[in-house]
C-alpha cells in the first residue's frame, strides 16, 4: 500500500500518510551539513555574472564546526481605547550570526572573512591600527583596526545528496562585533568564534556548479522508488492518494 500526504484535515490519516510532503525519499532530498557551504564575499549580494565572476568574489570558509543565523523582528503589541482586540506594529528585522571554526595553520577566521578586502589588494599594514604586520600575512587580529570598519558579506548554500539546490541566503553588510578564542589543558582542539551582525538576509543561489558530472540524479532514484509525477493534483490531495508524487 502506497502512503499518501495529509494536506488538510479531510486527508488526515496519521497511520498511513505523511504530513505536507512525501518523505520516503527524505534520505537524499534533505539538507545536511555535509552538503552546505559558507562563503565570504562583498558586502552586497554579488551578481552571478558567470562562474568565473562569482568564483573571484567569493571564498569558501573551511573548518567550520558551528554556524547559526538568527533574525529578530521587534514587534510591539498595541491596544486602543474602545476595543478589546490587540494589534501589532513592527520594526525592521535585525540579524545576527555566530561562527565557530577550528583554529588551524593558515588564514584565521578574522582573515578569511575579509576576502573582499584582500581581493581588492588592500594593504592592511599601512593602516594606523593594523590587523597584521604585513600585507600578505595570513593571521589577522585587533578588532580596533580600520579594516573592521569595512563591511563584508556572508553567503550560505544548501544542497541535498543528489546535488539539487535546497536553499541559500546572503547576509549583507556584515560586521564583526566580537571575536573569542579559548583553550584548556587536555582538550582536543582550539576553536575561534566570532559574532556578526548584518543588515538583511537575501535569497542567494549560484549557477556555477552543475550536475552534469554526477551520473545519478534525483529523477533516477525517484524512478527506482516508483515515483512518476512531479506535481500533486487537487484530486490527489482530496483523496490522499499521492504515493506517486515527488513534491517536496
Amino acid at each position: 500500500m502506497k502512503t499518501g500526504i495529509t494536506r488538510g484535515i479531510a486527508t488526515w490519516k496519521f497511520q498511513d500518510n505523511y504530513v505536507e510532503r512525501y518523505m520516503d525519499n527524505a534520505a537524499y532530498t534533505a539538507a545536511h551539513p555535509d552538503d552546505t557551504l559558507v562563503v565570504a564575499g562583498p558586502p552586497r549580494t554579488p551578481d552571478s555574472g558567470g562562474a568565473q565572476s562569482i568564483e573571484s568574489k567569493l571564498l569558501a570558509i573551511g573548518h567550520l564546526q558551528t554556524v547559526q543565523f538568527t533574525q529578530q523582528k521587534p514587534t510591539q503589541p498595541v491596544m486602543a481605547i474602545g476595543s478589546g482586540r490587540t494589534f501589532f506594529v513592527s520594526g525592521k528585522a535585525q540579524g545576527q550570526c555566530t561562527l565557530g571554526r577550528l583554529f588551524v595553520n593558515g588564514r584565521n577566521l578574522l582573515r578569511v572573512l575579509y576576502h573582499n578586502a584582500r581581493s581588492a589588494d588592500l594593504d592592511v599594514s599601512l593602516m594606523d591600527d593594523r590587523p597584521a604586520r604585513k600585507k600578505e600575512e595570513i593571521f589577522y587580529v585587533n578588532l580596533d583596526s580600520e579594516l573592521y570598519l569595512i563591511p563584508f558579506g556572508l553567503g550560505t548554500l544548501f544542497r541535498d545528496k543528489v546535488h539539487d539546490v535546497v536553499g541559500g541566503f546572503y547576509a549583507e553588510l556584515s560586521m564583526i562585533t566580537s571575536w573569542a578564542i579559548g583553550f584548556n589543558a587536555g582538550q582536543n582542539m582550539i576553536m575561534e568564534q566570532v559574532t556578526i551582525v548584518f543588515d538583511r538576509l537575501l535569497p542567494f543561489f549560484e549557477d556555477s556548479v552543475t550536475r552534469k558530472e554526477y551520473k545519478i540524479t534525483e529523477k533516477t532514484l525517484d524512478t527506482i522508488m516508483g515515483f512518476t509525477d512531479s506535481t500533486i493534483t487537487d484530486a490527489q490531495a482530496k483523496t490522499g492518494n499521492i504515493g506517486a508524487s515527488t513534491t517536496k
